[in-house]
Protein backbone atom coordinates (compact mmCIF):
# COMPACT_ATOMS: atom_id res chain seq x y z
CA UNK A 1 0.00 0.00 0.00
CA UNK A 2 2.56 2.43 0.96
CA UNK A 3 4.65 2.08 -2.19
CA UNK A 4 1.25 2.48 -4.22
CA UNK A 5 0.71 5.57 -2.78
CA UNK A 6 4.44 6.94 -3.60
CA UNK A 7 4.31 6.06 -6.65
CA UNK A 8 0.60 7.60 -7.01
CA UNK A 9 2.51 10.60 -5.69
CA UNK A 10 4.78 10.46 -7.90
CA UNK A 11 2.86 10.52 -10.75
CA UNK A 12 0.79 13.26 -9.53
CA UNK A 13 3.91 15.50 -9.20
CA UNK A 14 5.13 14.41 -12.40
CA UNK A 15 1.11 15.27 -14.10
CA UNK A 16 1.82 19.10 -12.28
CA UNK A 17 4.88 19.84 -13.49
CA UNK A 18 3.83 18.96 -16.94
CA UNK A 19 0.63 21.04 -16.59
CA UNK A 20 2.82 23.88 -15.11
CA UNK A 21 5.55 23.33 -18.01
CA UNK A 22 2.56 23.42 -20.56
CA UNK A 23 0.97 27.32 -18.99
CA UNK A 24 4.83 28.54 -18.84
CA UNK A 25 5.24 27.42 -22.53
CA UNK A 26 1.19 29.55 -23.14
CA UNK A 27 2.68 32.49 -21.63
CA UNK A 28 5.41 32.51 -23.34
CA UNK A 29 2.85 32.25 -26.56
CA UNK A 30 1.82 35.97 -25.11
CA UNK A 31 5.02 36.92 -24.73
CA UNK A 32 6.16 35.91 -28.75
CA UNK A 33 3.09 37.61 -30.37
CA UNK A 34 3.57 40.78 -28.66
CA UNK A 35 6.99 41.16 -29.51
CA UNK A 36 5.88 40.59 -33.14
CA UNK A 37 3.35 43.11 -32.94
CA UNK A 38 5.54 45.70 -30.98
CA UNK A 39 7.73 45.09 -34.67
CA UNK A 40 5.10 45.31 -36.56
CA UNK A 41 4.33 48.85 -35.24
CA UNK A 42 8.18 49.78 -34.98
CA UNK A 43 7.28 53.07 -35.98
CA UNK A 44 4.97 54.01 -33.33
CA UNK A 45 7.80 52.40 -30.86
CA UNK A 46 10.13 55.15 -32.11
CA UNK A 47 7.63 57.73 -32.06
CA UNK A 48 6.99 57.22 -28.40
CA UNK A 49 10.83 56.28 -27.43
CA UNK A 50 11.75 59.95 -28.58
CA UNK A 51 8.83 61.73 -26.75
CA UNK A 52 9.80 59.50 -23.46
CA UNK A 53 14.00 60.80 -24.07
CA UNK A 54 12.68 64.44 -24.87
CA UNK A 55 10.69 64.71 -22.32
CA UNK A 56 12.96 63.52 -19.91
CA UNK A 57 15.35 65.78 -21.01
CA UNK A 58 13.29 68.45 -20.42
CA UNK A 59 12.57 67.60 -17.24
CA UNK A 60 16.15 67.11 -16.20
CA UNK A 61 17.36 70.41 -17.81
CA UNK A 62 15.11 72.06 -14.65
CA UNK A 63 17.94 70.67 -12.27
CA UNK A 64 20.94 71.67 -14.46
CA UNK A 65 19.46 75.31 -14.85
CA UNK A 66 18.54 76.14 -11.13
CA UNK A 67 21.81 78.27 -10.31
CA UNK A 68 20.08 80.77 -13.37
CA UNK A 69 16.54 80.83 -12.43
CA UNK A 70 16.88 81.30 -8.79
CA UNK A 71 18.86 84.53 -8.17
CA UNK A 72 20.86 85.10 -5.82
CA UNK A 73 20.59 81.47 -4.20
CA UNK A 74 24.34 79.76 -5.02
CA UNK A 75 24.53 76.52 -5.52
CA UNK A 76 27.26 74.02 -5.69
CA UNK A 77 28.23 71.42 -8.69
CA UNK A 78 27.56 68.42 -6.24
CA UNK A 79 24.03 69.78 -5.29
CA UNK A 80 22.97 70.72 -9.12
CA UNK A 81 24.23 66.69 -9.72
CA UNK A 82 22.23 65.45 -7.44
CA UNK A 83 19.33 67.63 -8.05
CA UNK A 84 19.70 66.10 -11.80
CA UNK A 85 20.14 62.55 -10.67
CA UNK A 86 16.90 62.98 -8.93
CA UNK A 87 14.75 63.53 -11.68
CA UNK A 88 16.97 61.44 -14.02
CA UNK A 89 15.52 58.62 -11.46
CA UNK A 90 11.83 60.20 -11.75
CA UNK A 91 11.94 60.76 -15.56
CA UNK A 92 13.26 56.94 -16.14
CA UNK A 93 11.11 55.56 -13.79
CA UNK A 94 7.71 57.19 -15.21
CA UNK A 95 9.03 55.71 -18.37
CA UNK A 96 9.02 52.39 -16.99
CA UNK A 97 5.88 52.85 -15.26
CA UNK A 98 3.91 54.19 -18.79
CA UNK A 99 5.04 51.72 -20.82
CA UNK A 100 4.19 48.84 -18.65
CA UNK A 101 1.21 50.30 -17.71
CA UNK A 102 -0.17 51.19 -21.43
CA UNK A 103 1.68 47.66 -22.24
CA UNK A 104 -1.00 45.83 -19.84
CA UNK A 105 -3.72 48.51 -20.35
CA UNK A 106 -3.93 47.59 -23.71
CA UNK A 107 -4.16 44.06 -24.61
CA UNK A 108 -7.40 44.42 -25.11
CA UNK A 109 -7.18 47.49 -27.58
CA UNK A 110 -4.73 45.37 -29.54
CA UNK A 111 -7.14 42.34 -29.76
CA UNK A 112 -9.51 44.68 -31.54
CA UNK A 113 -7.07 46.03 -34.12
CA UNK A 114 -5.98 42.88 -34.95
CA UNK A 115 -9.18 41.35 -35.16
CA UNK A 116 -8.09 38.40 -32.59
CA UNK A 117 -9.93 39.15 -29.39
CA UNK A 118 -12.97 36.51 -29.88
CA UNK A 119 -10.45 34.08 -30.83
CA UNK A 120 -8.36 35.18 -28.18
CA UNK A 121 -11.02 34.93 -25.15
CA UNK A 122 -12.78 31.93 -26.55
CA UNK A 123 -9.30 29.97 -26.46
CA UNK A 124 -8.67 26.89 -23.73
CA UNK A 125 -6.46 29.69 -22.07
CA UNK A 126 -6.45 30.45 -18.64
CA UNK A 127 -7.08 34.46 -18.02
CA UNK A 128 -3.81 33.96 -15.34
CA UNK A 129 -1.75 32.49 -18.16
CA UNK A 130 -2.87 35.02 -20.65
CA UNK A 131 -2.11 37.94 -18.24
CA UNK A 132 1.23 36.39 -17.24
CA UNK A 133 2.41 36.33 -20.52
CA UNK A 134 1.13 39.83 -21.51
CA UNK A 135 2.89 41.17 -18.03
CA UNK A 136 6.06 39.54 -18.68
CA UNK A 137 6.28 41.26 -22.10
CA UNK A 138 5.52 44.56 -20.89
CA UNK A 139 7.80 44.70 -18.10
CA UNK A 140 10.76 43.26 -20.32
CA UNK A 141 9.57 46.26 -23.04
CA UNK A 142 9.44 48.60 -20.16
CA UNK A 143 12.96 48.18 -19.34
CA UNK A 144 14.69 47.83 -22.81
CA UNK A 145 12.76 51.83 -23.17
CA UNK A 146 13.87 52.91 -19.54
CA UNK A 147 17.92 51.77 -20.61
CA UNK A 148 17.57 53.21 -23.65
CA UNK A 149 16.60 56.71 -22.37
CA UNK A 150 18.83 56.64 -19.60
CA UNK A 151 21.75 56.30 -21.98
CA UNK A 152 21.00 58.89 -24.00
CA UNK A 153 20.21 61.05 -20.77
CA UNK A 154 23.71 59.92 -19.43
CA UNK A 155 24.84 61.59 -22.79
CA UNK A 156 23.83 65.04 -22.38
CA UNK A 157 24.25 64.97 -18.16
CA UNK A 158 27.18 63.69 -15.70
CA UNK A 159 25.18 61.45 -13.35
CA UNK A 160 26.90 60.36 -10.27
CA UNK A 161 26.21 57.17 -9.15
CA UNK A 162 29.58 56.02 -7.15
CA UNK A 163 27.40 55.97 -4.06
CA UNK A 164 24.25 53.49 -6.13
CA UNK A 165 23.23 50.25 -4.46
CA UNK A 166 22.18 48.60 -7.41
CA UNK A 167 21.17 45.39 -6.02
CA UNK A 168 19.06 47.25 -3.73
CA UNK A 169 17.34 49.09 -6.65
CA UNK A 170 17.26 45.99 -8.95
CA UNK A 171 15.31 44.30 -5.94
CA UNK A 172 12.81 47.34 -5.08
CA UNK A 173 12.13 47.49 -9.01
CA UNK A 174 11.04 44.03 -9.16
CA UNK A 175 9.17 44.54 -5.98
CA UNK A 176 7.24 47.74 -7.06
CA UNK A 177 6.51 45.67 -11.05
CA UNK A 178 4.43 43.60 -9.55
CA UNK A 179 2.08 45.88 -8.00
CA UNK A 180 2.35 48.06 -11.48
CA UNK A 181 0.76 45.14 -12.91
CA UNK A 182 -2.10 44.43 -10.56
CA UNK A 183 -3.05 48.43 -11.45
CA UNK A 184 -2.25 47.82 -14.92
CA UNK A 185 -4.62 44.81 -15.31
CA UNK A 186 -7.55 46.90 -13.24
CA UNK A 187 -7.04 49.53 -16.18
CA UNK A 188 -7.44 47.07 -19.12
CA UNK A 189 -10.62 46.76 -18.02
CA UNK A 190 -11.74 50.02 -19.64
CA UNK A 191 -11.26 49.16 -23.31
CA UNK A 192 -13.35 46.12 -22.60
CA UNK A 193 -16.08 47.62 -21.19
CA UNK A 194 -16.15 51.19 -23.17
CA UNK A 195 -15.56 50.28 -26.36
CA UNK A 196 -15.46 53.92 -27.81
CA UNK A 197 -12.71 55.54 -25.56
CA UNK A 198 -12.08 53.07 -22.95
CA UNK A 199 -7.59 53.15 -23.64
CA UNK A 200 -7.64 56.58 -23.21
CA UNK A 201 -9.86 57.10 -19.97
CA UNK A 202 -6.90 54.81 -18.61
CA UNK A 203 -4.98 57.88 -19.00
CA UNK A 204 -6.63 59.27 -15.96
CA UNK A 205 -5.03 56.92 -13.42
CA UNK A 206 -1.60 57.39 -14.60
CA UNK A 207 -2.30 61.34 -14.13
CA UNK A 208 -3.41 60.60 -10.40
CA UNK A 209 0.11 58.39 -10.03
CA UNK A 210 2.00 60.99 -12.18
CA UNK A 211 0.38 63.74 -9.50
CA UNK A 212 0.82 61.95 -6.19
CA UNK A 213 3.59 59.43 -6.48
CA UNK A 214 6.42 62.38 -6.21
CA UNK A 215 8.02 61.89 -10.05
CA UNK A 216 9.30 65.00 -9.94
CA UNK A 217 9.15 66.20 -6.51
CA UNK A 218 9.03 65.35 -3.35
CA UNK A 219 5.34 63.99 -1.56
CA UNK A 220 5.98 66.27 1.31
CA UNK A 221 5.14 69.63 -1.10
CA UNK A 222 1.90 67.99 -1.42
CA UNK A 223 -1.27 69.39 0.30
CA UNK A 224 -1.86 66.54 2.71
CA UNK A 225 -5.13 65.35 1.53
CA UNK A 226 -2.79 63.99 -1.52
CA UNK A 227 -0.32 62.62 0.73
CA UNK A 228 -3.06 60.76 1.91
CA UNK A 229 -4.04 59.63 -1.36
CA UNK A 230 0.00 58.70 -2.26
CA UNK A 231 0.57 56.51 0.38
CA UNK A 232 -1.77 54.17 -1.39
CA UNK A 233 0.17 54.49 -4.88
CA UNK A 234 2.94 51.72 -4.93
CA UNK A 235 4.98 54.50 -7.46
CA UNK A 236 5.39 56.68 -4.10
CA UNK A 237 7.19 53.53 -2.55
CA UNK A 238 9.50 52.52 -5.46
CA UNK A 239 10.54 55.76 -6.52
CA UNK A 240 11.24 56.55 -3.24
CA UNK A 241 13.40 53.40 -2.52
CA UNK A 242 15.17 53.58 -5.55
CA UNK A 243 16.13 57.14 -4.35
CA UNK A 244 17.70 56.04 -1.48
CA UNK A 245 19.15 53.18 -2.83
CA UNK A 246 20.64 55.17 -6.30
CA UNK A 247 21.51 58.22 -4.49
CA UNK A 248 22.39 57.35 -0.82
CA UNK A 249 23.61 53.56 -1.91
CA UNK A 250 21.31 52.80 1.28
CA UNK A 251 20.62 48.82 2.00
CA UNK A 252 16.81 47.31 1.44
CA UNK A 253 17.05 46.26 4.86
CA UNK A 254 17.21 49.82 5.53
CA UNK A 255 14.44 50.79 3.87
CA UNK A 256 11.52 48.24 5.06
CA UNK A 257 9.25 50.83 5.38
CA UNK A 258 9.41 51.18 1.28
CA UNK A 259 9.39 47.57 1.07
CA UNK A 260 6.26 46.41 3.01
CA UNK A 261 4.13 48.37 1.52
CA UNK A 262 4.81 47.41 -2.11
CA UNK A 263 4.97 43.72 -0.86
CA UNK A 264 1.20 44.61 0.95
CA UNK A 265 0.56 46.03 -2.63
CA UNK A 266 1.41 43.53 -5.15
CA UNK A 267 -0.18 41.08 -2.57
CA UNK A 268 -3.48 42.35 -2.56
CA UNK A 269 -3.54 44.06 -6.36
CA UNK A 270 -2.51 41.08 -8.71
CA UNK A 271 -5.30 38.95 -7.50
CA UNK A 272 -8.05 41.91 -7.45
CA UNK A 273 -6.94 42.81 -10.78
CA UNK A 274 -7.58 39.55 -12.01
CA UNK A 275 -10.78 38.95 -10.15
CA UNK A 276 -11.87 42.17 -11.84
CA UNK A 277 -10.64 41.47 -15.56
CA UNK A 278 -12.40 38.34 -14.94
CA UNK A 279 -15.62 39.90 -13.86
CA UNK A 280 -15.39 42.21 -16.02
CA UNK A 281 -14.56 39.64 -19.25
CA UNK A 282 -18.07 38.22 -18.35
CA UNK A 283 -19.74 40.99 -18.76
CA UNK A 284 -18.29 42.01 -21.67
CA UNK A 285 -18.85 38.78 -23.49
CA UNK A 286 -22.88 38.59 -21.87
CA UNK A 287 -23.60 42.14 -23.39
CA UNK A 288 -21.30 41.46 -26.83
CA UNK A 289 -19.02 44.19 -26.42
CA UNK A 290 -16.02 42.39 -27.10
CA UNK A 291 -15.87 42.35 -30.73
CA UNK A 292 -17.57 45.82 -30.82
CA UNK A 293 -15.26 48.56 -31.59
CA UNK A 294 -18.11 51.51 -31.49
Amino acid sequence: MLGEYRAGSGASVITRLRGAWEETRKSYAFIERNWYLTKRYWAWEAVWLTYNIVNALSVTFIAASAQKTIPGVHFTQAQINQFILYLTIGTAIWTFVSVVFDSVTETVTMERWEGTIEYTFMAPVSRMTHMFGSCAFALMHGLVLTAVQLVVVGLFFHLDLGKANWPGAILILAIGSISLIGLGTVSAILPMLFTERGAQMAYIIRAIMLLVSGVYYPVDVLPEWLQAVSRISPTTYTLDGLRQTIQAGMGVGALWYDVWPLLICGAVSVPLGLYIFHRAELFAKRTGRLKRNG
